[in-house]
């Protein structure tokens, strides 16, 4: 998000998964309004008290793979990070994200890339010193455009990145979106 803050600066954004506000925090910094949501009461707890002090920020606690809280055409950008990965049907986000997207709004979309889930890597998280892996879905980079194009958007950029140059195989892959008029 550092790299792309430029993109963002007065824009009314929805942050699909906010977690701890990590991203939140830069985003409040540039936007003129943030709507936050995540499905974690206790990441989104987090993310409140780092952020108590800002004006231009809402939070909702939501499962985006049902209705979404926002207005239809009333958001300029929405940023979805390391979030795709955990949801199982990517046309039904892509068609609540055309929804509530203003005309020529723009889906931001970081992710690992899928040859990360080839490799059989999983995402997980240490919880009193034990793994645990959480449940998700491979989504090859076709999925990721073709669900876009079925839901009135158009492929804006396409990055494939590699933690550093000698990397053989990209580590992230990050999509940018524009809805059609």
């Amino acid at each position: 998000v550092s790299q792309t803050i430029h993109y963002f600066k007065n824009k009314k954004i929805i942050e699909i998964g906010c977690g701890t506000g990590k991203n939140t925090v830069l985003l409040s910094k540039v936007a003129s309004q943030v709507q936050a949501i995540d499905f974690s009461e206790g990441m989104l707890e987090k993310a409140k008290n780092k952020l108590r002090d800002k004006n231009n920020i809402r939070f909702f606690s939501a499962d985006i793979t049902k209705k979404w809280p926002f207005t239809n055409g009333s958001n300029d950008v929405i940023l979805c990070s390391l979030v795709l990965e955990h949801i199982e049907n990517l046309d039904f986000i892509f068609s609540k994200a055309n929804r509530v997207l203003v005309a020529s709004g723009e889906f931001f979309i970081n992710e690992f890339h899928p040859y990360c889930q080839y490799q059989g890597k999983k995402p997980n998280f240490q919880k009193n010193g034990n793994k645990i892996v959480i449940e998700s879905y491979i989504h090859d980079i076709t999925e990721f455009i073709n669900s876009g194009l079925n839901n009135n958007f158009e492929l804006r950029n396409l990055n494939e990145c590699r933690e550093n140059k000698r990397d053989l195989f990209p580590r992230l892959i990050s999509i940018i979106l524009k809805k059609k008029n």
